[in-house]
């Protein structure tokens, strides 16, 4: 009977430790999930790696980042009070690839209005700080703060 993924388990392992072939095989997944490598044969070659090495690690090696499930991050802006900015505001974020997990907005007082959103960060296009600045250049935007972060 063969088991699944799930009844498998799951070890963290520091890279300098894995054998060379392991860590070829990242190089090679990594080359090709890039475009930088059109086949197996094409992606093994470029990292001197056996393709039934390949095939042997392939499904059993994985960087980190694609075991993190999800990413958050939890951000406090605080906004002018003008028709569409929250709808501007999350236009931005939605092109950036995040997906909005929660919203919350206080009442506008004297002008401004307090807005909290958490994040999916884990399909997102451009790194964290480059959001965060496009954010800030939002002429609506007076304050970006991050809350936090975590998987």
């Amino acid at each position: 009977m063969k088991q699944d993924k799930l009844d498998k388990k799951f070890y963290l392992v520091r890279e300098d430790v894995l054998p060379e072939a392991m860590k070829k095989t990242l190089e090679a997944k990594e080359l090709m999930e890039r475009g930088k490598a059109e086949s197996v044969w094409d992606a093994a070659q470029k990292v001197d790696l056996s393709r039934s090495a390949f095939y042997k690690y392939r499904d059993t090696v994985f960087p980190f980042h694609t075991v993190v499930k999800e990413r958050l991050i939890t951000l406090f802006f605080y906004l002018e009070d003008r028709s569409g900015t929250l709808s501007h505001l999350l236009s931005v974020v939605a092109g950036s690839g995040c997906n909005v997990m929660t919203i919350h907005q206080t009442i506008p007082l004297m002008g401004r209005a307090n807005v909290t959103l958490s994040l999916n960060t884990t399909e997102i296009e451009i790194e964290i700080d480059e959001l965060l600045t496009m954010l800030r250049r939002l002429e609506f935007v007076e304050k970006v703060e991050v809350l936090g972060s975590g998987a």
